[in-house]
């Protein structure tokens, strides 16, 4: 684990090069939370209605956009708006893989308009380099509006079951992160990925990259589809800065109080975790 895991997420905000990774330590104190919750909804008033009623309790929300049945101008609007009000930030967890000519137009523009309010995007690297310089490019361009507002995660591990993403491909997500770090905020992954040597280099003194761990479940068990559940503590002592919850949340009969529970807990695990400062 990174020797920047055992800070506290406001001392790694104070000196972060990254200003939306700053923002998101900022928020993640503020409220003493690193719920991230997968709000796996399919309409705009479920979407809405959910970020609105957790909002006070998660550092960030995370969409499938292209599931909702009616996004609309209303749907952004709706969301940036809840994003202001309750301070988190929008994930959307698009998982781009293709050629870098067609991330750049589906991240910004397009159908579903990723860029414009989503601080926080996704992407496999399958294709190869290309698809993380892409996005790197897009964002850094002198006409892209939204300055340094907006970061990427690469999907470096994943919690199913007999998952590919292990070996080389872990390490060569490593690798890009630390070649685009301007863009690439950190990683989703089952760990801290700090010790991974890459073909660039071995993780500089000041590298202070973000895990977010999927598969988080108060209830470690999995389903019948391949989930593997980890718990809050099991997740965040493994190096996981921000725990991702979906149905262990949003599909019980009281989504709020659920979300408090993670929140106390995910937020115990991290306290254990730094000790005291």
């Amino acid at each position: 684990m990174s020797s920047k895991s055992q800070l506290r997420y406001s001392v790694r905000a104070q000196n972060h090069p990254n200003v939306l990774v700053k923002k998101l330590f900022e928020i993640a104190e503020a409220k003493k939370t690193n719920v991230t919750v997968s709000a796996d909804v399919t309409t705009t008033k479920e979407l809405l209605d959910l970020a609105d009623r957790l909002g006070p309790h998660i550092a960030v929300i995370k969409t499938h956009i292209d599931i909702l049945s009616d996004f609309s101008e209303e749907t952004i609007s709706g969301l940036t708006a809840l994003a202001k009000k309750h301070n988190f930030l929008i994930f959307e967890d698009r998982k781009f893989i293709d050629i870098g000519n067609t991330v750049q137009k589906q991240y910004h523009g397009g159908a579903l308009r990723i860029s414009e309010w989503s601080h926080i995007i996704n992407c496999a690297i399958l294709p190869g380099e290309g698809i993380v310089e892409a996005l790197a490019q897009t964002a850094a361009s002198p006409d892209f509006p939204y300055g340094k507002e907006r970061g990427l995660l690469i999907l470096a591990e994943m919690t199913s079951k007999g998952s590919l993403a292990t070996g080389e491909y872990t390490t060569a997500s490593v690798n890009y992160a630390r070649k685009y770090k301007d863009f690439v905020m950190g990683f989703v992954s089952t760990r801290a990925l700090s010790e991974v040597k890459s073909d660039v280099t071995t993780a500089s003194e000041d590298e202070d990259f973000v895990v977010f761990t999927t598969g988080v479940n108060l209830s470690s068990k999995g389903d019948k589809l391949g989930q593997q559940y980890q718990t809050p503590q099991s997740a965040i002592g493994r190096g996981a800065d921000f725990i991702i919850a979906g149905r262990g949340i949003y599909a019980v009969p009281d989504p709020v109080e659920a979300a408090k529970r993670y929140q106390q807990e995910g937020w115990e695990a991290y306290e254990t975790r730094v000790g005291k400062q």
